[in-house]
């Protein structure tokens, strides 16, 4: 492994990167790498406790684990930089069920899927990083590319996944419903995972937009989610986080009104240095939605209709962006427009959501369920990232050991932004190819960074 390290790393000031990194086909691939994992034997560990009490530090490790086969149509990357994603905090905690229930039945798919059926997982949905080597039927990326990867993987065999891959039958989320994940120092993914890695950013940058790029792409802008349009309100809850920070930027990119929420000043103010001028903190304005476990209280619903109007002058919004969930969703049905769209793609505060449908029904609203972003969305996702349109998010980053404790501030909403991992990268800022275009940017791309 430190062969292939210090292959990447020569490309660091070269004047020709891919001449240097395209030497890494000769190298020996490992027999072993360092990945972070849970373990089946671990999954009742937190049985009893509340959610918000699991700590996600005493189930991931970091641990040696073998190098697996590579099978027809893969890639295998040495992974520099990964990022954490909700989904990691919930198979660090066994919710809403061990992901190993996902690795038994993805493992009964075929021989080459029995692979991924192991007694650990080795965890994470974002990577970007350099292939070493490609699977055959391989043609469009070779040994030193630079890529990144999206956490899409579908087996296409189905006409379903032909009009959307979202849609096929044997799609799942890499690093959740797959082994073999980011957070490592390799990682295996379906080369149609693979997109190139933005050349102005660092490894740690190009890493972090991946998953909650890719959903905020679909979620916001295709014709899949709310198919947002120039003048739209959206309402944006979470404005500042992992992936309502990529949101507000579509949304200011494609000509809408985000009216973000956020939950205290610092995040307000990420808001406003995206460019958003229409920020609620609803901590600093009380609004609570619940009068108790059972109960949603809709004067606070109506409180909170007249704030977003107040600051659109009147308007309600045409696109409430939701992933909050159960403390919230009463809420974004209430106040989306006769005639608007929730659309949904998580459940941070819990997945059982309740609403007064007479607010759905009679007013012809609609609810949008919206998981990731098929190829094609993460691609032109990526494309945005790379066009200098759209700039990552990263607060913060740990190292590879240090996984446990990021995953932990996430769960505990301790963070801003999306907090980034080094994997193979020894620090922050290695990876970047072209400085001029960085230059131009470096602003936006570090605006998060300290928070």
């Amino acid at each position: 492994m430190q062969d292939i390290l210090e292959a990447i790393m020569a490309a660091e000031g070269s004047s020709q990167p891919e001449r240097e990194l395209a030497g890494l086909a000769g190298l020996p691939v490992p027999e072993s790498y360092r990945g972070v994992v849970v373990r089946a034997e671990d999954t009742r560990m937190f049985e009893g406790m509340a959610t918000r009490d699991k700590d996600p530090r005493k189930a991931l490790h970091v641990q040696e684990v073998p190098t697996p086969e590579l099978g027809p149509g893969e890639a295998l990357v040495a992974v520099m930089a990964s990022a954490i994603n909700y989904n990691t905090v919930w198979t660090s905690i066994f919710e809403p069920l061990p992901t190993f229930k996902f690795l038994q039945r993805y493992g009964r798919l075929s021989e080459l899927t029995r692979r991924h059926d192991l007694p650990y997982h080795v965890v994470g949905s974002d990577a970007a990083g350099v292939v070493l080597r490609t699977g055959p039927g391989v043609t469009k990326w070779k040994a030193g590319d630079e890529v990144v990867a999206h956490c899409l993987s579908v087996e296409l065999e189905d006409s379903a996944g032909h009009d959307d891959t979202m849609l096929d039958p044997q799609q799942r989320i890499w690093g959740f419903e797959t082994n073999f994940g980011g957070l490592a120092e390799l990682a295996i993914v379906k080369a149609n995972q693979l997109m190139p890695k933005p050349r102005h950013l660092s490894w740690e940058e190009a890493a972090s937009p991946g998953l909650v790029n890719s959903t905020a792409y679909r979620q916001l802008v295709s014709h899949h989610g709310a198919n947002m349009k120039q003048g739209d309100v959206v309402l944006i809850w979470g404005a500042s986080g992992g992936l309502g920070g990529y949101a507000t930027q579509m949304a200011l990119n494609g000509g809408a009104i985000p009216v973000c929420v956020v939950s205290s000043p610092e995040k307000a103010e990420l808001c406003r240095k995206m460019g958003a001028e229409l920020v609620i903190d609803r901590t600093a304005e009380g609004f609570r939605f619940w009068k108790d476990e059972q109960t949603q209280d809709q004067d606070e619903w109506r409180r909170f209709g007249e704030r977003i109007r107040e600051l659109t002058g009147g308007e309600d919004p045409d696109i409430v962006f939701e992933h909050p969930g159960r403390e919230t969703f009463g809420a974004s049905v209430y106040v989306a427009k006769k005639g608007g769209t929730i659309v949904t793609c998580a459940s941070t505060s819990g997945f059982n959501h309740q609403y007064d449908n007479r607010y759905l029904w009679m007013h012809l609203k609609r609810i949008v369920g919206s998981h990731f972003a098929n190829y094609h969305e993460a691609w032109q996702a990526n494309r945005l990232v790379a066009l200098g349109r759209v700039h990552p998010t990263v607060s913060k980053t740990y190292a590879l050991e240090q996984t446990g404790q990021a995953a932990y501030e996430v769960h505990r909403n301790a963070h801003q932004g999306k907090v980034g991992v080094r994997c193979l990268a020894p620090a922050d800022g290695l990876g970047v190819r072209d400085i001029e275009m960085r230059s131009r940017h470096e602003s936006a791309i570090n605006r998060f960074r300290g928070h």
